[in-house]
């Protein structure tokens, strides 16, 4: 949700009873993600849901010792990390309590992330939008929970309640859902953005490492506008993943989405969204009892 997520769609998850999250490197400055995060702890007071901050923690962002001391001050109950070992994060955040969940898309980094002590797993898989996955989740997760009892997410093509409830009956305790809140009118993305996410369909999709120099679910119309053969294009010299000004404009101008929005129709409030979610993993719940049960 890189230049997606800023604080009014957090504390609207947070108020509909979901966790809101977003990337540090939304930020341009530390005081900035200061002053954001002061925002979103004092707004979700009281909401039925959390909050968490994602930070890359790849040797390319030089800002990462900076952004921790605004973590330690404003103690985000939790905090996911992404591009690089969580290790780096892991006594701040366990100083004051809060959890460390880890980004990963292959079974030897969940390895890794586990082995530097994180409290749970985000399993980005094939169909995620942005920096995606290959395994299939379903595979993914079965493999992670023959070894791990923490937290496990699975990422990947998630924008209904029906995916919701597979993703818990494959042994999940959460999920990852980026593409439909992209397209909600508290999200901050461009109304293009939005628009070409409702409009368009899984066959519009590229996974390239052209932009970042690691694999992404892209739109291809946005790849074409700038610039770029969805089919040729080489990635870059070097990977990029921190917050300056280079990297704002490669994603501000270029935009990801993941498989699941072929069932995105409209743009609409998060509350909406997430109501109607819940009522469609009921559903798929009740389902699947009526199966066990012989109905």
């Amino acid at each position: 949700m890189f230049l997606v997520s800023g604080p009014e769609l957090v504390v609207a998850a947070a108020r509909a009873g979901i966790v809101g999250s977003f990337p540090a490197p939304n930020c341009r400055t530390v005081d900035e993600l200061d002053a954001w995060m002061a925002r979103i702890a004092r707004d979700v007071e009281g909401a039925r849901g959390t909050w968490a901050v994602n930070l890359v923690t790849h040797r390319t962002n030089a800002r990462l010792a900076d952004d921790l001391e605004v973590v330690a001050a404003h103690r985000p109950p939790v905090v996911i990390t992404a591009l690089g070992s969580p290790k780096p994060v892991m006594e701040t955040v366990h100083g004051y309590g809060g959890l460390v969940i880890a980004d990963v898309t292959t079974l030897a980094l969940a390895d890794k992330a586990v082995a530097a002590g994180v409290d749970g797993l985000a399993c980005v898989s094939a169909g995620a939008g942005g920096h995606t996955g290959h395994l299939s989740p379903f595979a993914f997760v079965s493999a992670v929970r023959e070894s791990f009892g923490g937290i496990v997410t699975i990422g990947g093509a998630i924008t209904d309640g029906h995916g919701v409830a597979g993703a818990v009956a494959a042994g999940a305790d959460l999920v990852y859902v980026g593409t439909r809140f992209l397209a909600t009118t508290e999200s901050t993305a461009d109304a293009a953005y939005k628009q070409m996410v409702v409009d368009h369909g899984p066959a519009d999709l590229v996974v390239s490492s052209a932009v970042t120099g690691t694999d992404a679910s892209w739109l291809r119309p946005s790849l074409a506008a700038n610039g770029y053969d969805p089919d040729t294009a080489e990635p870059p010299a070097q990977r990029e993943y921190a917050s300056g000004e280079s990297a704002q404009r490669r994603w501000k101008d270029i935009w990801a989405a993941g498989q699941g929005l072929q069932t995105i129709r409209a743009v609409e409030p998060v509350a909406d969204v997430v109501d109607r979610m819940e009522r469609e993993y009921v559903e798929a719940a009740q389902r699947l009892a009526s199966r066990v049960n012989g109905g």
